[in-house]
């Protein structure tokens, strides 16, 4: 028996069949949506490689039941670009280098999208990586990650400031 879901997802509508209750969001975005960005790496919360938007919010995808989703609005690394424009999140991580093997990335680079969206990030590098926590990198490019938030969360105020004007 299937289940049968809505779902914004990067932005389009998506209704989706959930052949076993159990599946998690990660598995439904990785497996039976294409979506590879989003990366499985502990699977159990603790590294943040997981790391999607849910109603704008930062979420483990691996927590989370895709059954309990119906109606979510769902953002993925693949979703955050726009055209040929990277997102400001993405731009300031090649610019300073916030990424050595890659694979936790796009878990860093949404955790940060939702760290400034939150309003949590400001330009204080602990309070940037007391927010970041929750990301766990490996290669140790810490140092890079929190340059490209501080970088973001400028640029993204900036705008802001820029449109309210």
């Amino acid at each position: 028996m299937s289940l049968f879901i809505s779902l914004t997802l990067n932005g389009e509508a998506r209704d989706v069949s959930i052949d076993d209750p159990r599946v998690t969001l990660l598995d439904l975005l990785r497996e039976r949506l294409a979506l590879p960005g989003t990366k499985k790496g502990c699977d159990r919360g603790q590294c943040g490689a997981c790391t999607v938007l849910v109603n704008g919010q930062r979420a483990n995808a691996c927590l989370m039941l895709a059954a309990g989703l119906d109606g979510a609005e769902i953002t993925t690394i693949e979703g955050l670009a726009r055209g040929g424009d990277l997102h400001p999140v993405q731009a300031a991580f090649i610019e300073h280098d916030g990424f050595q093997c890659g694979y936790c990335t796009p878990g860093q680079i949404m955790s940060a999208v939702g760290l400034i969206a939150e309003g949590d990030a400001g330009s204080d590098p602990e309070r940037i990586r007391e927010g970041m926590s929750g990301n766990i990198c490996r290669c140790g490019a810490y140092h890079g990650i929190t340059l490209a938030v501080q970088e973001a969360s400028r640029r993204m105020a900036a705008k802001e400031e820029g449109d309210a004007a």
